[in-house]
């Protein structure tokens, strides 16, 4: 749940909010950032536009709000998936949320780039919350025989961004590249 200060939004600003971010990274992923209007952002999620600089006074702030969230939506997928599927398949399961989280952070290239002309740093942190994101899958997949103890999560996680980028929108190619690494990670006694 997001807050203003010290409460937290009324359900409908978070609504809102949440409506808002899905159409902005809608929006800077098909256009790249730069093109895309925030009115017309402020219209795909139904509200005014208005209501978009009430929680984003800038385009910027707004971009940086949009990667964020994805980077949220693919950190917090671990321990559900964790706690729905047997380990090695949530480990998997994740990878594939990886790299739909890569896929629009690609193509938010140019409004990321933008955020960071404006002296933000949209990525401080990422790498370390996306390594602590995959840490307890891999962790439970040793744990559980599924896959190697030996594997260090930083560098599963420069492996699915590899993936990420040979593959670009192809996710055929991806899945293949996916089980490749997966077939890697297996533990053999």
């Amino acid at each position: 749940m997001t807050t203003t200060g010290d409460r937290p939004l009324r359900a409908d600003a978070q609504r809102n909010r949440d409506l808002l971010l899905t159409a902005a990274v809608r929006a800077f992923t098909e256009c790249g950032g730069l093109e895309a209007s925030l009115d017309g952002i402020a219209k795909k999620a139904g509200v005014g536009i208005g209501t978009l600089y009430r929680h984003f006074p800038t385009r910027e702030a707004l971009v940086e709000a949009a990667y964020r969230n994805e980077l949220a939506v693919v950190c917090d997928a671990a321990p559900e998936l964790l706690a729905t599927l047997p380990p090695a398949e949530a480990t998997r399961a994740w990878m594939d949320r990886f790299i739909d989280y890569m896929t629009k952070k690609l193509g938010m290239a140019d409004a990321l780039r933008s955020v960071i002309a404006s002296g933000a740093d949209p990525y401080a942190h990422s790498f370390e919350l996306l390594v602590g994101a995959i840490k307890p899958l891999l962790e439970a997949s040793a744990a559980a025989g599924e896959l190697r103890s030996d594997v260090n999560p930083a560098d599963v996680l420069v492996s699915l961004s590899g993936v990420a980028l040979a593959s670009g929108s192809n996710r055929d190619q991806a899945a293949r590249l996916l089980d490749l690494l997966m077939d890697g990670l297996r533990y053999r006694p």
